[in-house]
């Protein structure tokens, strides 16, 4: 018994279980959960009962492990995981290092100056380690599962902004793909000049390789994340060397072949020269180059995106990630320092271009090669030059001890980038389809293998990327995909803050290193980047981001992840009725709050949709049950009866409690409802259509009830229709039966599950007030003043498009000598009001004694008399 965590020690007396890691759910793994026994077991059952669950449980656990192990004899194995250094750190690295180190932060650098250069790394460090903070705190407050960076936002803003960034994220990612292959592409394009062998021309073999290299990687992405790893440990070995290989190089003294070409090794003149910036070209400006390097750094949610296959993503993505950040923010200055220090921007490559080689015809030489005895004039001046920092995109291999080394390392972090992005898009992607959010993306969500590999979402990501493959101008895919990392960024950063300021209990990350207001620099200055990046571009993703929003918004999928959204609702709802508590009542700010007596609210459809009708964005509304005691049903059902009043678009609460006497349960309720300023004011109750045949006793309940609510200073508000308001015909148990015609106060069964759903109700009941009233008229027989409720809920219906076209009319008792005068005068007070109503009609006979010819039988309920009366008086 107490191996299975059902009792207590023995010096205990107690049955309840003691603490036990299996107890929850979320935390234990697959076969070692177990249920800790609930309020009802420990309260009713007999201590034997825990020693058969016990038992029970751990026998049938064993037994169905045992079988499970006799059925297969070789039972499936674990997936694949991994630590923090190869799941994470290395994997951000190579994504980090990607084709911009190799390719284009040389140019970056003869562009913005090495002053500049440094500042574009550093603002776009500050921003991924502001990010890298925020991640790691996300990731460390509960179990992290599949779908990386779109798990991580939905699960802490909701659905809504989540499914926005997982379609925005996964395209992102997919678009990467192809920037990454392109600066391959354009590698292997150069190769190709250098040996003379074009296939056809450089644009079209730059797309050729591209859909041949894609191809590859998918190949190796469909082999397995295991095959994956051991093939980015391979790129990553071969990056170290390269990196090793240049900086050896740089200390290298130059041979005329590289003075040529622009290289003179340290020289301080070079680096002052290029320390600042020589803007060239359209894209040349500090944001046009921000917007072609930040791409690179946009690899530190590489190890996040596969936290399903992590070991213990909550260790590993902040040590990874932020190590990550670290190492390859020091590289990227150190190549943009020394890569400034030894290259000039522009040069030749001509060994015959020496000062005294006959080939200057003299005047003034232009360039800092004047200096070293080059003489690069001409082409500086032309704008024609084909090397140097600013025209050479393979400066670095140029510069290096043994050029094909770099080029391995470009090969290496230009395909390892391209396979973690492979990677990331599908398996984002994929969690995203899961959670059933948008329509028709369903089929990816299907995994295969032990890893429930995307191979789907892997053929969707492999199109987009050929897609933006065929452009073949890695200037032109960099800034598209930019500012959809930025604005995973921020709000990624948001939904730390978010998470923070709303104080709530769940919020606990074991990652202490951050802020909440770095947090919120962080996303302000990602959305201000965006802007500043490429306007129109940002337009476009914030459009995409509120489209989507919408969308979800407006679906409300069926999903509770505990968000940060619903902590600061409830946080908002609580200060704002707590401010509410502090302000007087005023007339002009008079609502009718409604404590509707409807039973559970499926039973009586007209009476809760009629409420709804005038209450609806406008007040408060709370549909009260008074059930028999130890009525378990109503507790069961509440959830289903919330869920039916949204079904019907229906903003109200329901409320429920359990007595022996239906007049003490409806004073309760209108005592108990409701929170400081928002409790009701006004009950609605249906009528009661068999007061001449039902019990006294239920009669006086009945009026009772009323005379309680006079006594609580509440209004009274009496639904009557002809066939009467309850519609489970069908049903035996049925609760407020003092309202109708049945026999009890309360039913004597219990209410089922199953009657959540009404059979054989009467339809045109239960939709009467749903469908258009149309030209219909709503008559106010204002007999007795009782404060203006009576005007005031037929202006509010008329207020509803349903309800808009019909005419009100107002009637009136007077006597007939003032009666014109008593109109005008009411018409007037109407005018005041300020109502639109517009037609009264004075009842002078309404005085009148009754008459032999006028007179209905007595034992009709008073409103029937009423109704005979006017027929008899309008109609003859």
């Amino acid at each position: 018994m107490e191996e299975d965590g059902l009792a207590p020690p023995d010096y205990e007396t107690t049955f309840d279980a003691c603490p036990r890691y299996e107890f929850y759910a979320n935390s234990a793994p697959p076969g070692r959960r177990k249920v800790r026994p609930s309020l009802d077991m420990l309260r009713n059952a007999e201590p034997s009962v825990f020693h058969v669950l016990g038992s029970s449980h751990d026998s049938s656990t064993k037994d169905g492990e045992d079988k499970d192990v006799e059925a297969d004899e070789e039972p499936e194995t674990e997936p694949v995981r991994f630590g923090w250094v190869t799941g994470v750190m290395i994997r951000c690295m190579l994504n980090i290092w990607g084709v911009i180190l190799y390719l284009r932060l040389p140019w970056i650098t003869a562009q913005a100056g090495i002053g500049l250069t440094w500042l574009i790394i550093i603002m776009s460090s500050i921003v991924t380690s502001i990010t890298g903070l925020s991640i790691s705190a996300i990731s460390t407050n509960g179990k992290v599962k599949a779908g990386g960076t779109y798990f991580l936002i939905s699960r802490s803003l909701g659905p809504e902004l989540g499914g926005s960034i997982g379609l925005l994220f996964s395209f992102a990612n997919a678009v990467a793909v192809a920037m990454h292959v392109v600066g391959f592409s354009e590698t292997v394009k150069d190769l190709l000049v250098e040996t003379d062998s074009i296939m056809s021309d450089p644009v079209n073999d730059i797309r050729i390789v591209g859909v041949i290299t894609v191809t590859g990687l998918m190949g190796i992405a469909l082999a397995g994340m295991e095959w994956e790893a051991k093939a980015q440990v391979v790129f990553f070995f071969v990056i170290m060397v390269s990196f090793v290989n240049y900086f050896v190089g740089t200390l290298i003294p130059a041979s005329p072949e590289r003075m040529a070409k622009g290289y003179f090794s340290y020289r301080g003149d070079i680096f002052l020269e290029n320390i600042g910036p020589e803007w060239r070209g359209e894209t040349g400006s500090f944001f046009g180059m921000f917007s072609i390097f930040f791409p690179s750094a946009t690899g530190i949610l590489a190890g996040a995106n596969i936290s399903g296959d992590l070991k213990d993503p909550a260790v590993a993505i902040p040590q990874g990630t932020l190590m990550a950040i670290f190492l390859t923010t020091l590289t990227y200055l150190a190549i943009a320092a020394t890569i400034g220090s030894c290259v000039i921007r522009d040069a030749t490559g001509s060994i015959n271009d020496t000062l005294g080689a006959g080939n200057f015809t003299g005047g003034e030489c232009a360039g800092l090669g004047c200096n070293y005895g080059w003489n690069f004039t001409e082409c500086t001046l032309a704008g024609t030059c084909e090397y140097g920092l600013a025209n050479d995109y393979q400066t670095m291999s140029m510069v290096s001890a043994f050029s094909p080394l770099i080029t391995a390392g470009i090969f290496a972090a230009t395909l390892s980038s391209a396979l973690a992005c492979l990677v990331s898009a599908p398996k984002v992607f994929q969690c995203l389809c899961q959670d059933n959010l948008y329509p028709l993306i369903g089929f990816f969500a299907k995994g295969y293998g032990k890893n429930q590999e995307p191979l789907r979402a892997y053929a969707l990501t492999f199109i987009l990327a050929v897609a933006f493959i065929l452009i073949a101008e890695l200037n032109t895919i960099a800034p598209i995909i930019s500012n959809f990392f930025l604005c995973s960024y921020a709000l990624i950063n948001f939904s730390c803050f978010h998470a923070t300021i709303t104080k709530s209990p769940g919020w606990r990350p074991s990652f202490r290193y951050f802020s909440k207001w770095t947090a919120l620099f962080g996303a302000i200055i990602s959305v201000v980047i965006m802007f500043l990046l490429n306007w129109w571009s940002a337009l476009i993703v914030v459009g995409i981001i509120f489209v989507s929003l919408a969308y979800v918004t407006y679906k409300k999928p069926e999903v509770n992840w505990g968000s940060s959204v619903q902590a600061g609702s409830y946080q908002m709802a609580l200060s704002h009725a707590m401010s509410l508590s502090d302000v007087e009542d005023h007339v002009k700010n008079f609502r009718p709050q409604c404590l509707v007596l409807s039973g559970p609210p499926n039973f009586r459809p007209a009476l809760v949709d009629f409420v709804a009708a005038f209450t609806k964005t406008v007040s408060l509304m709370i549909c009260g049950n008074v059930a028999e005691p130890h009525d378990s049903s109503c507790a069961e059902n509440y959830s289903e009866q919330l869920r039916w009043l949204n079904a019907r678009k229906i903003r109200s609460f329901y409320n429920f409690i359990t007595t022996g006497n239906l007049r003490a349960g409806a004073t309760s309720l209108m005592q108990v409802s409701g929170l400081g300023r928002l409790k009701p004011n006004t009950v609605v109750l249906g009528y009661k259509h068999n007061w001449q045949t039902d019990s006294p006793q239920n009669m006086e309940n009945y009026v009772g009830i009323i005379h309680d609510c006079f006594d609580l200073s509440v209004g009274v508000c009496v639904l009557r229709m002809r066939d009467g308001l309850d519609v489970s015909r069908t049903v035996k148990a049925q609760v407020n039966m003092g309202f109708e015609d049945t026999e009890g106060a309360i039913g004597r069964e219990r209410q089922r599950r199953e009657t959540f759903k009404v059979v054989g109700s009467d339809t045109h009941l239960e939709t009467y007030f749903q469908g258009n009233q149309k030209k219909k008229n709503i008559d106010i027989y204002w007999l007795f003043d009782d404060g203006g409720l009576t005007l005031l809920i037929p202006y509010l219906l008329t207020r509803r498009k349903r309800w808009s076209r019909c005419r009100v009319r107002v009637f009136l008792s007077s006597q007939i000598a003032n009666a014109e005068e008593h109109r005008e005068e009411i018409q007037s007070l109407l005018n005041k009001f300020r109502l639109g109503f517009n037609e009264v009609v004075v009842l002078p006979e309404i005085m009148w004694r009754p008459e032999e010819t006028r007179s209905v039988p007595v034992d009709k309920p008073y409103p029937l008399v009423l109704h005979t009366f006017l027929q008899k008086r309008f109609h003859g």
